[in-house]
């Protein structure tokens, strides 16, 4: 791997970042705060939350398995997948590599920040090489993004494949694990100890049901998350956000219990579309939902539209024609979808 200071832009290597308040008297009791021009009245909204989020990161340390210093918490992942543009790529002269299919932000959060965007397209079995994913780079790719389990796909990227990306690739290796708990694999960001060059996102949007309080999470070594500190907003998660996520986090063995239901349910709706005649294939998946292939996408996403029911056609994606995403919902809703296909 290239040294951090070569992967990172010059202006962000030497920026001096903004002195919030609520950091310069850090590692000191107070009572009294005269210091951020705060209303003193309507408790406790008045005052700004904490900008590091400390006690939600030693929370989420321990059940995550690393270190609190190796965790950045942004508004949503998409926070964490535009910071390291910011940081690491220089508009107009670096590029980024990623597989295709894939999560639509790489590619936006590329466009606004005006970065070439190389796309890598998957085999018939969404699966990638790496040597396909390292030929497509060159002296200026400072990024190669690979999401695992794979939205829209579904299907886990092979570890081996990802590891040697990982291994010779001299820039940085962002592996989205938003779908990891739905999986079987082992979490990669376990192993940021083990490779400087790697960063890891999940979320609490997914698995911890959590997708209206907007908090995304990144893993990756001290160093890489001190440069995300430097450059994020003064007070990116705000103090509902954290208290709900400290609240979540009381009581991780529900989460595991919402987990193992929707795998349940995930295996049971896949058999049922495999018996449907509008239905001509249904991929592996390890998310929490999996990608079907019918005999008319549009008419058939049309017709569960006209029922109320809202499923993902993404037949306009590399490799997803006449393709829908089912997400798995409740027994009461996934039952409602297979009545309304049977019908169809």
């Amino acid at each position: 791997m290239k040294s951090l200071e070569e992967l990172t832009r010059p202006n962000i290597w030497t920026l001096a970042p903004y002195s919030s308040a609520r950091n310069e008297y850090s590692g000191h009791v107070a009572h009294v705060f005269l210091d951020a021009n705060e209303n003193p009245y309507n408790q406790p909204f008045n005052r700004y939350p904490d900008p590091l989020q400390l006690e939600l990161k030693e929370r989420l340390a321990k059940v995550k398995g690393v270190k609190p210093q190796q965790i950045f918490l942004g508004n949503g992942s998409d926070e964490a997948i535009d910071l390291p543009y910011r940081c690491f790529t220089r508009p107009g002269i670096d590029n980024v590599v990623a597989i295709e299919p894939t999560y639509g932000m790489y590619k936006v959060c590329a466009d606004i920040n005006d970065v070439e965007y190389r796309p890598v397209l998957l085999d018939e079995h969404y699966q990638i090489k790496a040597e396909k994913l390292l030929s497509a780079c060159d002296d200026n790719t400072k990024i190669i993004w690979i999401c695992s389990p794979n939205n829209p796909t579904g299907n886990s990227i092979s570890r081996e494949e990802i590891l040697k990306v990982i291994r010779q690739f001299e820039g940085l290796v962002i592996v989205d694990e938003a779908y990891s708990d739905f999986s079987s694999e082992k979490p990669l960001r376990l192993a940021i100890n083990e490779f400087p060059n790697l960063i890891v996102l999940n979320t609490f949007s997914k698995a911890w049901g959590c997708a209206a309080i907007r908090l995304g999470m990144a893993f990756a070594s001290e160093e890489i998350i001190s440069i995300y500190n430097k450059v994020k907003y003064p007070y990116n998660v705000n103090l509902l956000t954290q208290q709900q996520a400290l609240e979540a986090l009381k009581d991780p063995y529900e989460v595991d219990k919402w987990v193992k239901l929707l795998i349940q349910e995930r295996s049971r709706m896949m058999q049922a579309f495999i018996q449907l005649p509008t239905c001509l294939k249904v991929y592996p998946t390890d998310a929490n939902f999996f990608l079907a292939k019918m005999t008319d996408a549009k008419k058939i996403y049309d017709y569960l539209v006209e029922k109320g029911i809202i499923v993902r056609n993404r037949s306009r994606i590399s490799l997803c024609e006449n393709c829908l995403r089912i997400t798995i919902g409740n027994k009461t809703e996934n039952n409602e979808l297979l009545s309304a296909l049977r019908q169809y």
